[in-house]
């Protein structure tokens, strides 16, 4: 397994170790010992699964209080993956990074706590499994405008589908700083 650093400390593009023969492949998706050794701990207590045509955006999502951090992975298809730090006081506050998914290169987005993530239907569907270390709480349910020009992030797509509620997030620079998760730096 190959784990790559990206720009944002924390957010990790992971590239499992596929073994492929002439009947199809087996892969690892997660294995709790191996991802701690790459730098990712997390206690994953609950499994998403999406179902999207092409152009769905879903996102910027996040919680807070009570954040989760998450492993995407795409089952079938292909979506462009986005984590954005919004922790206030991070050296790297609004700074985001993209990942392409497949079904096809079988990579998986790491988005630790503290991040908004979204992602877009680049396919024409896509399975999205993902993994969360807490529960999903409405109450602690938050987002952020997914075309935030302080955001600036570079979607591969100009009129995405969305939710309504997707629609209506607020732009982060007009979220209440209470809403949005703290920064702490590593010791």
């Amino acid at each position: 397994m190959d784990v790559v650093e990206t720009s944002l400390k924390g957010v990790f593009v992971i590239e499992p170790d596929v073994f492929e023969d002439r009947r199809g492949f087996f892969m690892e998706t997660y294995q709790r010992n191996r991802y701690g050794s790459a730098g990712i701990h997390a206690d994953f207590v609950q499994d998403n699964l999406s179902s999207s045509v092409r152009g769905t955006l879903r996102g910027l999502h996040y919680q807070h209080p009570r954040p989760q951090a998450k492993l995407i992975q795409v089952l079938s298809g292909e979506i462009y993956d986005v984590a954005v730090d919004i922790r206030k006081g991070s050296p790297c506050f609004g700074q985001w990074v993209g990942a392409a998914l497949s079904g096809e290169n079988r990579r998986q987005l790491f988005v630790p706590e503290g991040f908004a993530h979204g992602f877009c239907v680049l396919s024409e569907k896509a399975l999205v499994l993902y993994k969360c270390t807490d529960f999903y709480a409405p109450e602690s349910e938050g987002g952020i405008l997914w075309s935030d020009p302080a955001l600036g992030i570079a979607w591969p797509i100009r009129e995405p589908l969305l939710s309504d509620k997707d629609r209506g997030y607020a732009s982060i620079k007009n979220i209440s700083p209470d809403r949005l998760p703290g920064y702490e730096p590593a010791p």
